[in-house]
């Protein structure tokens, strides 16, 4: 079994930044993607970042140029956010992926939110 335990989630004005930290305990061995998913009230969770062992990042187009997502070791994935907008409001969600075996981890989610 993997934790994932996500921090600092958030209010801030629109255009401000936030920086949303994972941290992976467990059995972390063989987790090839860690990533992070966003919630909005009366949608469906979407991808927002990943990023493979080997540095390999992806990223929505909604966040592409605003968002850097990185991965510090093995254990721990960032998720930098920049000139946040109003429609970043969301529950933000650490992910990790075992591709080998298709397991897949969630964190408890973080609560984003941008005024404007």
């Amino acid at each position: 079994q993997v934790q994932l335990v996500e921090s600092g989630g958030g209010l801030v004005q629109a255009g401000g930044s936030l920086r949303l930290s994972c941290a992976a305990s467990g059995s972390i061995f063989s987790i090839n993607i860690m990533g992070w998913y966003r919630q909005a009230p009366g949608k469906q969770r979407e991808l927002v970042a990943t990023i493979t062992r080997g540095g390999r990042t992806n990223y929505a187009d909604s966040v592409k140029g605003r968002f850097t997502i990185s991965r510090d070791n093995d254990r721990t994935v960032t998720l930098k956010m920049n000139s946040l907008k109003p429609e970043d409001t969301a529950v933000y969600y650490c992910n990790a992926q075992k591709t080998i075996t298709y397991e897949t981890y969630w964190g408890q989610g973080t609560q984003v939110t941008v005024s404007s």
